[in-house]
Order: structure tokens, then sequence, then C-alpha cells
């Protein structure tokens, strides 16, 4: 009878070890569940619109609103990656070059068809309006897979958000993310090999032999 009892006791204290472990793991926030070496964590573009309502004339667009835009520009801290847009209902090619001349002072075109912004204009106004776009990885960084079980062999939740936040970060224009830039017709091919001929066709140093160095006549 002691015997039996003993045998009790002696497996109690395993069931409540088998216990505690399956509570600690499930309280760990599971295992990752990606199995694949995609990263779930991807870069995502975002696009902020910003209008500036303008006075036009048969000009296109008096002295004082050009200042007025250029003040605007500048506070907007226009850059690479903006697009600048126009809506003109007058469709006024004076305003048109007017605002294409403010934007090439930052090294930007305007663009052909504006976004559709707030707001009703009055006769006589035009838009300028200014898309800025953005680019960040939501959910990074991810430690919600805890455990150090990893029964499916698959990657971290986190995984990829070192490399696609930094991308995010540093990338110039962010549309690139969506579309990369489109290219040109013109050839590069000509120009690279004509660096290329010069190269191998150029004359070694050492062909015309060693000079003749004279050290001024020293011991």
């Amino acid at each position: 009878m002691s015997i039996a009892k003993h045998s009790k006791l002696a497996k109690a204290p395993v069931y409540a070890i088998a216990l505690s472990l399956g509570l600690a793991v499930a309280g760990c926030g599971g295992m990752p569940t990606n199995k694949s070496l995609y990263s779930t964590k991807q870069p995502v573009v975002e696009r902020s619109n910003f209008a500036l309502d303008v006075q036009t004339d048969s000009s296109g667009l008096p002295i004082s609103e050009q200042q007025r835009v250029k003040g605007w520009f500048d506070a907007m801290d226009l850059k690479y990656g903006d697009r600048v847009s126009i809506d003109d209902p007058s469709r006024n090619p004076a305003f048109a070059a007017k605002v294409d001349d403010l934007a090439g002072q930052y090294g930007l075109i305007v663009s052909g068809t504006a976004p559709t912004t707030q707001g009703f204009l009055q006769p006589g106004q035009a838009r300028i309006v200014i898309t800025r776009s953005t680019a960040s990885v939501p959910g990074c960084p991810d430690w919600s897979a805890k455990s150090d079980m990893n029964f499916r062999n698959a990657t971290s939740p986190g995984y990829g958000c070192s490399v696609n936040g930094n991308l995010a970060a540093m990338i110039a224009d962010p549309e690139d993310l969506i579309e990369g830039k489109s290219g040109s017709n013109e050839s590069l091919i000509p120009s690279s090999n004509k660096a290329i001929s010069t190269l191998r066709e150029a004359e070694p140093t050492g062909a015309q032999g060693l000079q003749n160095a004279n050290n001024g006549g020293g011991n």
C-alpha cells in the first residue's frame, strides 16, 4: 500500500512540470508561421496632396502671386520626388508656363493632370497641387513570436524589417517602389564603347622605355 502511494506521489511533479511548460509555451506568443523566405513586412507608399489657390490674370500669374507661390514652395521644402500639377479651369497656357518656370527652379517639371482635391475654385482662380509620397514598413519591428521553439522552421515575424525599412527610408523617390523609372530611347552603348575603346587603344606607359633620370651628380 505504501509503494502505490509513493508511485502516485512521484508522478505528480512530472505532470506539474509538463503543465507549467505548456503554459509557458502558450504564453510566449506562439511560434513563427512564415515558412518561406519572402518577407511579410513590405514597404507601403502613401501619397499626400497639398494645394494652394492663386489668382490668375491674362499674363498667367501676377508678380505678387509668383512670390507667394515661391514662398510656398520654400516652406514645403520642394524637392526631388515631389510632383507639381495644376488645376486651371481656364486652361491658360501662360499660367502653366509660369508655374513650370517656378517649379524648374527646384529641378521639377509640372505634371499633366492634377489629383482631385477638396474645395471649389472661384472665377479667376487656379490651383497648384504638390503630391508628396512617403514610404514606411508598417508593423516593424515585430517581436510577436517570443517562443524559442520553431517546429515549422519558419522565419521570424520581423524578417525583412531591417532591409525593407532602410530601403523605405533611403529611397529618393518612394514612387519607384511601386513602379520604376521608365527608360529613355537614348542609347548609352556608343558612349560606353568609346570609353572602353580609348582605354584599350591607349599606348602602354612603358612603351618609350625607361627615362634617364639624372640625380644631379651625387656620390
